[in-house]
């Protein structure tokens, strides 16, 4: 079962809601044994769809978002997790996963793959399996804050937990700067 260690939460203005995650995420960090995760979710008035509305809402850096993008690799479902301040490196992913073609998934596979909406898909407890692919970059925090499953709700956790519950494989897929 895994453990997550606890970070250091900036205190903000949310909503007080105990069902914050989206209840399909709620159980699935509890069949993880991370129910208190659920507990640390928050919720919020406007959405945090996109990394900059989250980490405005939440007062942090951009780079603290984990944004979970779904790709298709030969037109297979893969999750890249990704710090909010970068961007994926199509290329960079191809040659990782050794396909011919990548492209971003469509809000439809999205959907069917994950059983979440764009902007609320959480890093982990999909409806299907998916190879997971979670840059490098993430690793720079204590903390780093993920989707709840719903564009309205993040949750905290250490990213080196995240990426071990998630299954996924650290990668260098972000962008380099010109």
């Amino acid at each position: 079962m895994p453990t997550t260690r606890t970070a250091t939460v900036p205190s903000m203005t949310t909503t007080d809601d105990a069902s914050a995650a989206h209840p399909r995420f709620a159980e699935a960090l509890n069949g993880l044994g991370l129910g208190d995760l659920a507990a640390r979710a928050r919720r919020f008035p406007e959405a945090t769809r996109t990394a900059t509305e989250a980490a405005a809402a939440i007062g942090c850096e951009l780079s603290q978002i984990c944004k979970s993008l779904i790709f298709a690799a030969d037109g297979v479902p893969v999750l890249v997790l990704m710090d909010g301040a970068s961007r994926v490196d199509l290329e960079r992913v191809r040659e990782e996963l050794g396909a011919q073609k990548v492209t971003r998934a469509k809000a439809d596979v999205v959907r069917e793959t994950t059983g979440y909406a764009i902007g609320g898909v959480p890093p982990f407890g999909h409806r299907n399996p998916t190879r997971v692919l979670a840059d490098r970059s993430l690793l720079a925090h204590e903390v780093v804050w993920a989707a709840a499953g719903t564009p309205y709700a993040v949750f905290p956790m250490a990213p080196e937990d995240l990426v071990t519950t998630a299954g996924a494989t650290l990668v260098d897929v972000r962008e380099r700067s010109a």
